[in-house]
């Protein structure tokens, strides 16, 4: 049978106000180092019925209010005191790291609540800390609201934009209110696992050049004024109830999504209709895309050719020549039905999540490149 482990009061209350803050039970379980969900579910009955005096009862006592365990003798008593003592101590070293990176808040706290059964010297020697070490952390303890706050502000933006964002762009966006440093940020979405969830790496793929319409962008994404270089792509939604499929055009300007349409069938007349949808257009465009049958048909060069566009296509089978819209349909997926685990839903929520996604995108979602502005608020200053 396992050794059985009291663990601290403050561990017990910290769970049970995670709990009723809504954190997910696994979450509280892996971030306090609890053995079992059946632990907690008793600690939040305990609370809910007024029975704090319990959080302090030693591990395998069922004692009254008022009244403590009782024991054969006096060794036996100090016996089980010291055992929940260095339980206490061990349970907090692995809930905040103590002994390889000591948490002064947390070292402060368990002095205050053990210095009455054990002197302050024997405590530190327990955490591993100088006692000239604690009495320094004492004096500044009011000094960590301020710390915490900042770590609060950090967990409701990540939980926010669902960990879309990784920490240059959380710093982005804590830059608007506070001077703060990208390392801090990043140090602290390390520790409570908030990193960036989406963007799972691709490889690459190479092959032998055929060119169709000559490469006019040649690598070169960045563009001077709106609607001067446009980027389009067809990706799959495997989601639904049918497959689907998405035509984009993407104005490299500012990254915007201006066109696109929703599809159930790959053929000409989808990427026709995504074309119309773009606004008027100024004189040498460019609308670059891939070597796909679609986009090679006679019907789509005659309709590009109508609306004054200059063609441009990606050698084939090198998907790094129309790499910005090929990111955009990796962050849509990946920020969404991935990240969401929407493996198998319907039509019309395929449809909605789309359409919200590109909104999102365009009016909400922040670019480094637009040095952390949003698409649709870039170009309206560019005009």
């Amino acid at each position: 049978m396992g050794t059985r482990i009291s663990y601290p009061a403050e561990v017990k209350m910290k769970a049970v106000k995670m709990r009723l803050a809504g954190v997910p039970v696994k979450e509280v379980l892996k971030e306090l180092n609890i053995r079992n969900r059946t632990q907690l579910k008793t600690w939040v009955k305990w609370y809910k019925a007024g029975e704090l005096q319990r959080f302090e009862q030693p591990v395998g006592k069922q004692y009254s209010f008022g009244k403590g365990p009782e024991y054969e003798s006096e060794t036996e008593k100090l016996k089980a005191e010291n055992r929940y003592l260095k339980q206490q101590i061990e349970v907090l070293k692995k809930y905040e790291g103590i002994g390889e990176e000591v948490v002064p808040e947390t070292a402060v706290e368990l002095v205050k609540e053990l210095k009455t059964s054990m002197p302050v010297r024997e405590i530190c020697q327990h955490l591993g800390i100088a006692r000239s070490t604690y009495y320094r952390w004492r004096s500044k303890s009011g000094e960590e609201t301020s710390k915490q706050a900042v770590e609060r502000k950090i967990g409701t933006l990540c939980r926010d934009h669902k960990f879309r964002y990784g920490y240059r762009k959380i710093t982005a966006l804590l830059k608007r209110e506070m001077p703060i440093n990208h390392k801090a940020v990043q140090r602290v979405m390390q520790k409570y696992g908030w990193q960036c969830r989406v963007k799972v790496k691709k490889r690459r793929r190479t092959g032998q050049p055929c060119h169709i319409s000559d490469n006019l962008l040649k690598g070169d994404f960045q563009a001077d004024q709106p609607l001067q270089k446009l980027v389009t792509d067809i990706t799959y939604l495997p989601f639904g109830q049918k497959q689907l499929y998405l035509s984009s055009i993407q104005d490299l300007f500012n990254g915007e999504i201006i066109a696109y349409s929703i599809g159930s069938c790959q053929n000409t007349d989808f990427v026709l209709h995504t074309l119309a949808e773009l606004p008027s257009l100024p004189k040498g465009c460019i609308l670059h895309s891939d070597q796909g049958s679609v986009y090679t048909s006679y019907a789509y060069q005659q309709a590009v050719k109508e609306r004054g566009i200059t063609m441009s296509m990606s050698r084939k089978g090198t998907p790094a020549d129309n790499a910005s819209i090929e990111s955009f349909h990796s962050s849509l997926k990946s920020e969404t039905f991935y990240l969401d685990e929407l493996r198998s839903t319907t039509t019309a929520i395929v449809e909605q999540t789309v359409e919200n996604y590109i909104h999102y995108y365009n009016h909400i979602r922040i670019q480094a490149k637009l040095n952390n502005q949003l698409p649709v608020k870039y170009r309206q200053l560019a005009a």
